[in-house]
């Protein structure tokens, strides 16, 4: 199932900000701590990937989980 989400533009005098809200139920699956660092990938023109920067136990098998397979990540 997706969450859709829509993307908040703000224009401030010293800077421009794109903010993008991350739904609850998404975050409290995959237990995101306030202040914990994400960083963004762009796959292509159609898609975003994030990625948690410290990687978290998983919880089915208690090791760290992989993200992707691909190398460049």
């Amino acid at each position: 199932m997706g969450y859709r989400v829509k993307i908040q533009k703000v224009e401030r005098p010293t800077n421009r900000s794109y903010y993008v809200n991350v739904p609850v139920a998404l975050a409290e699956a995959i237990g995101v701590i306030k202040g914990e660092a994400f960083e963004w990938f762009l796959d292509d023109r159609n898609t975003l990937v994030l990625k948690r920067l410290k990687q978290r136990v998983s919880f089915r098998s208690k090791t760290p989980t992989k993200v992707s397979s691909r190398t460049d990540r």
